[in-house]
Order: C-alpha cells, then sequence, then structure tokens
C-alpha cells in the first residue's frame, strides 16, 4: 500500500507540474496579445496626433493676418517741375515699408527709366512706382 500512495502522490505532482506549466504558458501568450494590443492601440493614438497636427496647422496657415493691410504696386507718369530731382521726387512717393533707404527707390526709377545718372530735366517725364491699399482693377 506504501507504493501505491508514493505512486499516486507522484502522478498528483506530475499532474500539478503540468497543470502550472500550461497556466504559465497561457499566462505569457495572454501577455504577448496584450502586449501587441496595446502596441497597436499605442501606434494609432500617435496617428492620430499627427493627422490632426497636420490638419490644425494647415488651417492656421490658410488664415489671413488682418493686422497688416494688404498693398498693391502700381506705376505712374509725372512730369518734371521746375527744382525737381531724383531725391526730392523719391521722398514724395516712396513708401518706406517696402524700401528701406531712399537711394533703393532712387535706383529702381533710374532703372525703370533708363537714366544713368541722377540728372533729369525739366518737362520731362519720368514712370516712378507707387504703392496703394486700394486695388484698380
Amino acid at each position: 500500500m506504501n507504493n501505491r500512495v508514493l505512486y499516486n502522490r507522484t502522478t498528483y505532482a506530475r499532474t500539478e507540474d503540468l497543470r502550472s506549466e500550461r497556466r504559465i504558458r497561457n499566462n505569457r501568450i495572454r501577455r504577448q496579445r496584450e502586449m501587441k494590443k496595446n502596441f497597436a492601440l499605442f501606434l494609432m493614438t500617435v496617428c492620430l496626433i499627427v493627422t490632426c497636427s497636420v490638419a490644425l496647422y494647415g488651417f492656421r496657415s490658410d488664415a489671413k493676418d488682418h493686422s497688416t493691410q494688404q498693398t498693391y504696386k502700381y506705376y505712374k507718369s509725372i512730369t518734371i517741375d521746375s527744382g525737381d530731382t531724383l531725391w526730392s521726387i523719391a521722398q514724395q512717393y516712396m513708401d518706406s515699408e517696402h524700401y528701406d533707404s531712399v537711394s533703393d527707390y532712387v535706383e529702381e526709377v533710374k532703372s525703370m527709366n533708363a537714366l544713368t545718372d541722377d540728372v533729369i530735366h525739366y518737362g520731362e517725364y519720368l514712370v516712378i512706382p507707387y504703392y496703394d491699399s486700394e486695388f484698380v482693377g
């Protein structure tokens, strides 16, 4: 009888070991599935955040800043009066928002009118640039 009890205990221990190993293996498989599911959820969250960020940035960049008024560049022909110089004309028509200096404006006027120097004469015509906020269509 002693052998039989020992055999039953050994069999029982083996059965318990097999159950324990099966439970460990099942837990490992369950954890792996859980990790895959969490990783997929993380990737979808990152994709959603990136998509929303790109969409919001696109809307923001299309918005107009109404604090600065849009201006349009026009050209006009003027008759040179007595005592006019390129510099006096530049001071009268130049827009400091679009030109860094009077010299820059004078150079543009000279270039537009094919002038080689600063000399202009009474009665001649000059084409000059100017800026205006009103659109003339």
